[in-house]
């Protein structure tokens, strides 16, 4: 099983980024679960034709022990399996603990034996790297992380701060920072300033993703570019994005080993 964590600045494109990971992951054949980390519980909305999914937190707070997995993992485009952690009620409670409390019930109920996703992946925000935000990276969950970022201050900042997250649980075998993905936004000396970036933590820029109106377009129809547009440049752009996740993560599907 292919295990990783997308973590990026608030805002920055890592949801998009990753519900397009999760859908040209499935066009292979792949059985992917994707996991939102998000108070906002977004993650997943454009894998779901625009409509919200059940939070685990909310269900809880509804069902308690009479939860099931029905009622938090829905089936989204090309059978993607789609979870939002969700979070606290406002004002009250932490995001973070409620990230744990989400993963715990997922174990609990025997999500992952149930599904055996191919690809389980996780999708943080990264704006605070607290112990709750921190856990898909030192609990065993995630063993590959990947950021998004683009040239701007604070996404640069967001990112240093991920990865000196990463470098502090070095050694005791958590999870591994394995590259930035840009995320375009056309600002000056963009590429430059993400590769002076990926040289200070010791890591390389995966892709270079293009700033694009397929992705507005295809999130006005709630869906992900790979399924809005399958056949424009941006989804093209996603498709080689996987293959480059997968070439650095050493992953070889057990399905196409058996071809």
């Amino acid at each position: 099983m292919l295990k990783i964590a997308i973590y990026g600045k608030g805002g920055i494109g890592k949801s998009t980024t990753s519900s397009n990971i999760s859908a040209a992951l499935s066009e292979m054949g792949l059985r992917v679960m994707q996991i939102g980390c998000d108070p906002k519980a977004d993650s997943t909305t454009n894998l779901c034709a625009g409509k919200p999914v059940n939070t685990v937190l909310n269900m809880l707070r509804e069902k308690g022990d009479e939860i099931a997995l029905a009622d938090i993992v829905k089936e989204g485009y090309n059978g993607v399996l789609c979870v939002e952690a969700g979070g606290p009620t406002p004002g009250i409670g932490c995001a973070g603990r409620g990230i744990i409390t989400a993963f715990d019930k997922l174990e609990e109920l025997g999500a992952y034996e149930i599904y055996q996703p191919d690809v389980v992946l996780y999708d943080v925000l990264g704006d605070v790297v607290c112990g709750g935000f921190a856990m898909p990276i030192r609990g065993g969950y995630a063993e590959h992380v990947f950021v998004v970022s683009s040239g701007e201050k604070m996404a640069i900042y967001a990112a240093a701060n991920i990865a000196l997250a990463i470098k502090n649980f070095k050694g005791r075998g958590y999870a591994k920072m394995q590259g930035i993905i840009l995320n375009a936004r056309n600002v000056a000396n963009e590429i430059e300033l993400v590769n002076e970036l990926a040289q200070e933590i010791e890591t390389k820029v995966t892709r270079v993703l293009p700033r694009s109106a397929s992705v507005q377009e295809a999130e006005e129809k709630g869906q992900t570019v790979i399924e809005a547009l399958p056949d424009s440049e941006m989804a093209d752009e996603y498709r080689a994005l996987v293959k480059q996740i997968m070439e650095v993560c050493e992953y070889v599907p057990e399905s196409l080993c058996l071809k």
